[in-house]
Order: structure tokens, then sequence, then C-alpha cells
């Protein structure tokens, strides 16, 4: 009898486990698929404005022949979670640009992250201009420039949207970067140039990536 009940038992056991484990593998499960209906929903919308003419940064046989951007394959190791700290009575300063004017900016604060187990510090900066507005009083811009630059994507680098944390982590997605527009339209645009401080010596296969066909 003793037996039989130690059977059940360790039977029992198992079906607990067994039910305790299923919902844990599928809460990871729907906590990685937001993550990438999050980049398809940002690839989605980035299409959505290249080809749209009221809103693509495309002239003439660029737009015409617009059909979608490339993008490297969604990689979650290119999602990270940054240390923030945010900078105290930062003075605005002119940016450079691609036309050679300037913009006005302050640095917000700076992120570290870890990449391949090695770490790595970026600046964020605010636009004077844009906080101005209130749908982007509490945007953050990050430029940045790695070693796909030239080959893979725009020389120029890449950019990054993000808002103001809450606290002293932020998630950085190099899934979500993106090309300037002045990598697809030169004339039009003047876009920040990338600080000196934000040049990473790794490759960011993240993101957009980018075929120079536009200034040829």
């Amino acid at each position: 009898m003793c037996k039989i009940s130690w059977r059940k038992a360790k039977i029992m056991k198992k079906y607990i486990l067994l039910f305790l484990i299923i919902p844990l593998l599928a809460l990871s499960q729907k906590t990685v698929s937001k993550e990438i209906r999050e980049v398809e929903k940002f690839q989605k919308e980035l299409n959505e404005e290249y080809l749209n003419p009221k809103e693509t940064p495309l002239r003439g046989d660029n737009f015409t022949n617009f059909k979608k951007h490339p993008f490297f394959p969604i990689d979650s190791k290119y999602r990270v979670t940054a240390k923030f700290v945010k900078t105290e009575n930062a003075k605005p300063f002119d940016l450079p640009t691609s036309s050679g004017k300037t913009k006005v900016y302050k640095e917000y604060g700076k992120v570290t992250f870890e990449l391949g187990g090695k770490p790595y510090t970026l600046t964020l900066y605010q636009s004077l201009d844009l906080i101005k507005q209130k749908k982007y009083k509490d945007y953050l811009f990050l430029p940045f420039r790695d070693a796909t630059n030239e080959k893979e994507t725009y020389g120029g680098g890449k950019y990054m949207d993000l808002t103001v944390p809450k606290g002293n982590t932020i998630i950085l997605d190099f899934n979500k970067s993106y090309q300037p527009y002045c990598a697809y339209n030169a004339y039009d645009y003047n876009c920040p140039i990338v600080p000196e401080e934000n040049r990473l010596p790794v490759e960011i296969r993240a993101g957009v990536m980018y075929e120079d066909i536009y200034h040829h």
C-alpha cells in the first residue's frame, strides 16, 4: 500500500512540475514574440513611410523603383538593456550636419551596455528644436557608427529613436536602427553627423541595410 502511494506521489509531483513549467515557457515565448512584433511593426511603418509620396525622402526614379527596405535578420542579441546616466547641466551645442550647416542639440545622457561580452558607451542627445513640439518632448536621438558602415550600411552612420527612460536603464534595440534621410536624398536633407564619441569598433548587424544606388 505504501509502495503504491509513493508511486502516486511521484507521478503527481511530475504533473505539478509540468503544470508549473508550461506557463513559464508560454510566457517566455510571448515575451520574445512581442519583441519581434515590435521590430516587424517598425519595419512595416518605415516601408510605408518611404512608399508614401507625402512622407518619403525619395525622389524621381528612386521613389518609382522603391519596393521595400532590405533589413538584417532580426537578432535578439542586438536588443540590450543599457545602464543610463543622465548628464547634469548639459549646455547646448552646434552639431554639424551633412550640408555644412549646424543644428542645436544638447547631451541628455550616456548609456553603457555589453555586446559580445565587451562594454560600450554611447551618448544620447536631444534636439532643442524638436523638444519644443509636444509630441517630441520626450524624444531622444541616438546617432552612431559601427563597422558595417560603407559595407552593408550607409557610410555616414545610423540613427535610433528613443524616449526618455523612467529609471536608470533603457532598452536599446538596434533592430530598430535606420539610415538618415540624406543617405537617400543628399540634396533636400541635412542630417546630423555622428559625433566621434559614438563610433563603435564592432559590427552592429541589425536594422536597415543599405545599397548605395542613390548617389550614382
